[in-house]
């Protein structure tokens, strides 16, 4: 197997900066690329304060946290990923943008080293043939938010050999995370459950069947979710669940997959859920609120 002993991550949004923190706080070095400075400040702020919360609750002693801290760099200059061991790629779920990312990152990185994918639905195959090494080259797919889900998924493509699956998941296993092996299929196992069920509670409400409080506190209470579907969503990101959901739509050819059309709308208007401050809630104010 190949040693990893350095971790490159594109992309210093929510995952990416997810990925960092359990990387350096399981002891591997890790360079953190964004395209600009500012982007990456924000993501070490982040990274940061979620660390201060796993010390404030007995997770990690304060020592770890500036150790995990002082295994982070940040940069702006795609050079400085050279000497990675294994890239993992966390850019926006958008086909176009991770092929660019690629024929940028690969004439850079050793030919040793692997390429890894976050996607969170997108063929690993077809990715992997926009890169120069195939072989080296699969979906480690982490769930949000990373530092606190146990769960990862594993997509080999057609063309991933052994060895890369074996060093990865030996990889995610130092992490304190439990792997489960998904087939190269639209959207693997999670997502492929999970956002169908989103989209039927987002059909539901544009049938009028319940409101945004009514259907979030049903799957709650009556079927002891710890998030309601619709403020899942809205964590989620509305742009990644339509994303996720014309991905499965197109690959698997099947109408049960149809995205709704009020995600659509709330997309189109840029209500994308918590990060831009409106989604099926308003969270400008002090306690989040349905917005319809």
């Amino acid at each position: 197997m190949a040693t990893i002993q350095s971790i490159g991550v594109i992309g210093a949004g929510q995952m990416g900066c997810g990925i960092a923190h359990v990387c350096a706080a399981a002891g591997y070095k890790v360079h953190l690329y964004d395209l600009s400075r500012d982007r990456i400040e924000a993501g070490l702020a982040t990274i940061n304060g979620n660390l201060a919360r796993q010390v404030s609750n007995g997770k990690l002693s304060d020592d770890e946290r500036k150790a995990a801290l002082s295994r982070i760099s940040g940069s702006a200059d795609l050079n400085d990923l050279a000497p990675v061991d294994l890239a993992i790629e966390a850019a926006t779920e958008e086909e176009a943008v991770k092929r660019k990312i690629y024929a940028q990152l690969c004439p850079i990185l050793k030919p040793e080293a692997l390429l890894a994918t976050n996607t969170s639905s997108l063929s690993i195959t077809r990715l992997a043939s926009a890169t120069d090494r195939p072989e080296r080259f699969m979906g480690i797919h982490f769930m949000n938010p990373v530092p606190a889900m146990k769960l990862v998924e594993l997509v080999r493509g057609i063309a991933t050999d052994e060895t890369t699956f074996t060093t990865a998941r030996e990889f995610v296993s130092t992490l304190d995370k439990t792997v489960t092996v998904a087939e190269d299929f639209p959207a693997f196992i999670v997502n492929r459950i999970l956002l169908p069920m989103i989209n039927e509670a987002i059909y539901t409400l544009y049938e009028g069947v319940g409101s945004v409080d009514a259907i979030d506190t049903a799957m709650k209470l009556g079927a002891n979710h710890p998030m309601g579907p619709l403020q899942l969503a809205d964590f989620i990101g509305l742009d990644t669940c339509l994303s996720i959901m014309q991905v499965l739509h197109d690959g698997l050819a099947d109408s049960k997959y149809r995205p709704c059309p009020l995600l659509v709308k709330y997309v189109e208007a840029g209500w994308l859920g918590r990060k831009t401050g409106r989604g099926f809630y308003d969270y400008r104010g002090e306690t989040p609120v349905p917005t319809r």
